[in-house]
């Protein structure tokens, strides 16, 4: 990224101590939390203080063990002939180990390699941003139109500059870091899950394989048998079906989905998802009941993958009532978490048998299923199991509450944005 010698990231005809400037920049790193802005602030900043018109700035690549060049300015000469340097280049190793700082005017000379890399990158001092001795990034900086690091005092501004500038870019490494943390340990748990999903589906799928195994060895010797053929034929149709769905929601469950998130209302998103159960919901005489609460938050959410889980609940509710009838109820709340945090609640509330104590705290496990009907809308065990993933992805909670001949609901809870 290049940006223009701006110079001077506040109003250049204010005069600034060295002290001011040093404090006031040390602000500024404070509140950015943009790592771009960050950087942008940082290189011109430390070429002000040396008064160069052209440097880049190497931010540690932590994951590829080397700095990259994220931010030049000056003219274009300054997108340096380098756009990388391995951790083990002898220019990284001197910034470490021997040097916070090295000018090609050193006296006595540094070493010729390191003279030979600001030559090439049109440089003629290095500036190491280090913390806790780790060289966090480092600046390139162009030969200066005056002398100021010729007396300890503008060295010591220049290293103060930097160090307030590691600990910034550390903390945006730092929080990166954290991300990569937390989505490894969601791709772990997943994997872990496929270990149960993967026995799982050995059990589920032999059942099928056996009816069609056995009608393939009885069809040629019951070929005239049109009974038995059109019997057998749709025992085994409905068991590919099965199957296919199996490995459909397995390939669902298994791919690392990360939620596309955008601006969404969330009670627009219940309406639209009520409108698609309606037909099926008055066709088992089913009355639903939906009380949207206005002024809902907002919330940053992936639009699809809701919608995915509330069908989900919402149609497992109606199997669960069958076709003698009952009440759906879907409704929407503020909540208010410990530390004043704005969450919204989806409750969707069935009077159906509800679920037994044992198998209500296996609800969400991987193949666990109550439906125990034959056919092609048997269920798999695996709906639960991916709706609670998302919401996982998604930051959030699903909870459930269910009385045996009352009912069940289960409540879905998200972070809500912030309301101006």
């Amino acid at each position: 990224m290049t940006t223009s010698p701006s110079h001077q990231a506040a109003d250049s005809s204010i005069v600034l101590t060295p002290l001011q400037r040093l404090t006031r920049f040390a602000q500024d790193m404070g509140t950015l939390t943009d790592r771009a802005v960050i950087a942008e602030r940082i290189l011109i900043e430390l070429c002000d203080a040396t008064d160069s018109q052209q440097g880049a700035l190497y931010l540690l690549d932590r994951e590829h063990d080397q700095y990259d060049c994220v931010m030049t300015v000056g003219s274009q000469n300054t997108s340096t002939a380098i756009a990388s340097f391995a951790s083990t280049h002898t220019l990284i190793q001197s910034l470490v180990h021997e040097h916070s700082m090295l000018l090609a005017t050193e006296n006595p000379p540094i070493k010729p390699e390191l003279t030979d890399v600001l030559r090439t990158t049109h440089s003629s001092q290095a500036v190491a941003l280090l913390n806790k001795g780790r060289l966090i990034a480092f600046a390139l900086l162009a030969p200066g139109l005056g002398r100021p690091l010729d007396h300890a005092d503008g060295r010591d501004f220049l290293l103060a500059l930097a160090q307030s500038g590691a600990n910034a870019l550390d903390s945006i490494l730092m929080n990166d870091d954290l991300h990569q943390s937390q989505t490894l340990m969601r791709r772990t748990d997943r994997l872990r899950s496929l270990e149960t999903i993967a026995g799982g589906f050995a059990h589920e799928i032999r059942n099928p394989l056996t009816s069609i195994k056995t009608f393939i060895q009885l069809a040629p010797e019951r070929k005239d048998d049109a009974e038995f053929i059109y019997d057998f034929s749709r025992i085994v149709l409905d068991d590919v079906h099965r199957i296919e769905r199996l490995i459909q929601e397995i390939l669902d469950y298994a791919r690392y989905m990360e939620p596309k998130l955008t601006d969404e209302d969330l009670n627009e998103i219940v309406t639209s998802c009520l409108y698609f159960i309606e037909v099926k919901a008055d066709s088992k005489r089913i009355k639903i009941e939906k009380e949207l609460a206005p002024g809902l938050p907002r919330v940053m959410l992936d639009r699809q993958q809701i919608k995915q889980v509330l069908l989900n609940l919402l149609l497992n509710a109606i199997d669960a009532m069958g076709d003698g009838g009952g009440q759906l109820k879907v409704r929407t709340h503020r909540l208010v978490k410990p530390g004043a945090a704005a969450w919204t609640q989806i409750e969707i509330e069935d009077n159906g048998p509800g679920i037994s104590k044992a198998n209500l705290e296996h609800i969400f496990d991987p193949f666990f299923t109550t439906k125990h009907t034959s056919g092609e809308h048997a269920g798999t065990g695996l709906g639960l199991t991916i709706v609670h993933q998302i919401i996982q992805e998604h930051r959030g909670e699903i909870q459930v509450e269910s009385t045996e001949g009352v009912g069940t609901t289960f409540s879905v809870n998200l972070p809500a944005l912030p309301i101006d």
